[in-house]
């Protein structure tokens, strides 16, 4: 068995709850195979055997092991409030998240692993991603970068006296907030195309020769909207969109015209 730990935050919640079974899935599954594979041995907060104050316990984990493994799925406080202090420490750190959740704004710039526990394809693609961004830290740990560290670099030039450095500040703190609202856009877009998916599959439908969408049923009003939705990515009707969907309400009669 390693003796190196690789740590992981993630939320636990009480025996035979659902929070716990995607938990001990995503660590039996993904983490233990992905890290195992590195020559890490990982541990949850609820399996340290060691006696004494769990908290301190965690802390420790959290500041010394050579490797953390976040699990930020459901945004649970612990788990934001360990996050941080790895942040802090600038030490190496792969954060995991349930696949359709939405990152915090302050950490939508880092690099987070997209995953469904319940899509065997997603599990294979979390592990080898996983596996990749380990073995980099392990190449080389300086190129980790952390909303706190990125700060507190940005802060250091703001305050040389050096002009040019004051001003790479400014235009890194720009470019650091651009790739934060572009990665957080990109994540809202990947889930919204993963919900219209979700729906098409739950959806009885069938395609025309041009291959868009039409309804083989009396469609609801989220599959109309569904319909004209992938209708509108569909390359063959770019030039030439569908007419938008009825939402479904009835629409008001005409008044009678009056009479002259």
């Amino acid at each position: 068995m390693s003796d190196r730990v690789c740590f992981v935050i993630a939320p636990i919640g009480e025996a035979e709850s659902e929070i716990r079974k995607r938990s001990d899935q995503v660590l039996k599954h993904i983490i233990r195979p992905a890290t195992g594979e590195c020559g890490y041995r990982a541990i949850r907060a609820d399996q340290i055997s060691e006696p004494g104050m769990i908290t301190s316990q965690v802390i420790q984990h959290v500041v010394e092991d050579p490797l953390v493994v976040a699990d930020l799925t459901g945004r649970n406080p612990n788990v934001f409030y360990e996050l941080a202090i790895r942040h802090a420490l600038r030490r190496p750190l792969i954060q995991l998240i349930q696949r359709g959740q939405a990152l915090p704004f302050d950490i939508a710039g880092t690099r987070t692993i997209q995953l469904d526990h319940r899509d065997l394809d997603s599990v294979d693609s979390a592990k080898k991603e996983m596996i990749a961004q380990i073995r980099a830290l392990e190449e080389n740990p300086s190129k980790l970068e952390t909303p706190i560290s990125v700060s507190l670099d940005l802060q250091s030039l703001r305050e040389s006296g050096n002009p040019e450095e004051r001003s790479l500040a400014e235009v890194l703190a720009a470019l650091n907030d651009l790739r934060g609202n572009m990665m957080a856009l990109g994540q809202r877009m990947e889930s919204s195309f993963q919900m219209l998916a979700d729906l098409n599959d739950r959806d009885r439908s069938r395609t025309d020769p041009f291959g868009n969408y039409v309804a083989d049923y009396g469609s609801s009003g989220n599959f109309n909207q569904l319909s004209y939705l992938m209708n509108m990515r569909s390359p063959l009707v770019a030039d030439n969109p569908p007419a938008r969907p009825d939402s479904g309400k009835a629409k008001k009669p005409r008044p009678p015209a009056k009479p002259e």
